[in-house]
């Protein structure tokens, strides 16, 4: 070894990453919570369908766009001052999400609080590269960094599930104010504060470059994964790459870019980033089809369904904890393959009984997903933000979230696409005769559509439904296989690019 050993963590540092990690579970719950609500919400303020779905969906779509400016931000003005203005940001706008009077102001407020949200994982994730100088107590840190995130989605439907019970819709809003307030408390007395004194001004255009080719790209692919026109679709994520490209010619020329191109010269960072991609598109191209499987298959209500997705969410957890234990022993390459290597036999095994219908095998199989890619996300981060400089933390995290949501929104449109076209290939030879055209034209739109054309039919078009269950678990079974397949191919990329890292010390 040569030069000095970095200084060991305080117990100051490990209050701290507690202190860390209650924003991110709350920006994960903040995903998942509102779910549940939309019925209610829906009977309350009598949205359109076209306002319903931003509801839903605004929120995804302005953090995903946020991410890298507040990453770079936060290089500029202070990691600290960043968190804690997203904190008091995010539980303002909670509160007015909470109140919202009509749907234009619930999507006002879900897009203020994307915003705010997006604060909250880069700042979080840089100021602890900051604080965990060793290696091995990054690493740990990182992990319950990555687990407090997947704690927060497990448990983001229970806490509506319950909240909704007893209060009205915006009640699931306001879990975050308290919290919020405890993290503006704390975060001045526990947290220090880091910044790059020489990063220079945030350039405004290419904010709004950078915002708007993530919005376009990732709009684009979420619609046609949902079966949008095919044009609109291509052409929005055609639209989305050309804004792209300028904001990559715009960082050449600037002497401080907000974003340094630099820092894909790295293998090792431009390669974690990659892995991540294909972590979190199997993550959430299966969450999708096991969620619809789970209620349109099987016939859970959606709470029962939010329960049964609790192990899968605690596996995650887990295998973000085992995570430094497992690196301790082996190397970095070995881990991920190990990871990947599990959570492709789990895709295939939610494939094999998916025709089955059998409940505990596909929570055990999806609960081995969530074990396996847990260490995926884990080391990614890791690799990423130890392979960037310290001044450049901000942006390097914004850049690890960023890669997270392009890779989920790939995998729900990749997969998502292969699911609905094997499903109405398969539906469309087994149809019940004498359906009319409009119930055939609803039913192969999708399963859920199949459940909408069924209410109109005598006895409930049992025999449409049935069919539906049947070509959905055969398509699932593709699904599932073709996930495991590029799973194995990331697994075996991931020994190729790391073999070399060595095992972190114990």
């Amino acid at each position: 070894m040569s030069g000095t050993t970095p200084a060991r963590a305080t117990r100051r540092e490990w209050i701290g990453l507690a202190v860390i990690a209650l924003p991110c579970i709350l920006y994960a719950m903040d995903l998942t919570v509102l779910n549940l609500a939309v019925p209610s919400l829906t009977a309350s303020l009598n949205p359109t369908a076209a306002q319903l779905l931003w509801i839903v969906d605004i929120y995804g779509f302005f953090v995903a766009g946020s991410l890298l400016t507040m990453g770079t931000l936060g290089d500029r003005i202070g990691r600290r001052k960043l968190l804690m203005i997203g904190a008091a940001a995010f539980g303002a706008t909670s509160i007015l999400a909470a109140f919202a009077p009509t749907a234009e102001t619930l999507i006002l407020a879900r897009a203020l609080l994307g915003i705010a949200g997006a604060t909250l994982a880069p700042s979080t994730l840089s100021l602890i590269t900051n604080m965990f100088r060793d290696d091995r107590e990054r690493t740990i840190a990182i992990s319950i960094w990555v687990a407090s995130f997947s704690t927060g989605g497990a448990i983001g439907p229970v806490v509506g599930g319950v909240l909704l019970n007893y209060l009205w819709w915006g009640s699931v809003f306001l879990v975050a104010v308290p919290i919020m307030v405890l993290l503006l408390i704390l975060a001045p007395r526990l947290l220090p504060e880091y910044k790059d004194p020489q990063a220079g001004r945030l350039d405004p255009v290419s904010a709004a470059l950078s915002m708007l080719a993530v919005l376009s790209i990732i709009y684009g692919i979420k619609t046609l994964a949902e079966g949008g026109e095919l044009a609109v679709s291509t052409g929005t994520i055609a639209f989305g790459l050309a804004i792209g490209a300028a904001f990559v010619l715009r960082q050449l020329r600037l002497s401080h870019p907000l974003l340094d191109l630099t820092l894909f010269s790295r293998p090792s960072f431009t390669a974690a980033l990659g892995i991540n991609v294909f972590g979190f598109f199997a993550i959430f191209g299966m969450f999708l089809v096991v969620a619809q499987y789970m209620q349109l298959v099987l016939g859970l209500t959606p709470f029962e369904a939010g329960l049964w997705s609790l192990p899968a969410g605690l596996g995650f957890v887990v295998g973000s904890l085992l995570t430094p234990i497992l690196l301790s022993r082996m190397r970095p390459a070995y881990v991920l393959a190990l990871g990947l290597g599990l959570a492709a036999a789990a895709l295939i095994v939610m494939g094999l009984i998916a025709s089955s219908r059998d409940l505990l095998v596909l929570i055990t199989a999806n609960t081995a997903l969530s074990l396996g890619m847990a260490p995926v996300a884990t080391i990614a981060a890791d690799l990423v933000m130890s392979s960037a400089p310290p001044e450049r933390a901000g942006a390097a995290s914004g850049l690890n979230e960023t890669s997270s949501e392009f890779g989920g929104a790939l995998g729900i449109a990749l997969l998502g696409s292969v699911l609905t076209v094997l499903y109405r290939s398969g539906l469309g030879g087994t149809l019940p005769e004498g359906l009319s055209g409009e119930a055939v034209a609803m039913a192969l739109r999708g399963i859920g559509g199949a459940y909408t054309a069924a209410e109109t039919l005598p006895e409930g078009g049992v025999e449409l439904l049935e069919a539906a269950r049947v070509a959905y678990a055969d398509a699932m079974l593709v699904t599932s296989l073709l996930g495991a397949g590029i799973v194995l191919i990331a697994a075996i990329t991931t020994i190729a690019m790391f073999r070399g890292l060595r095992p972190a010390t114990a």
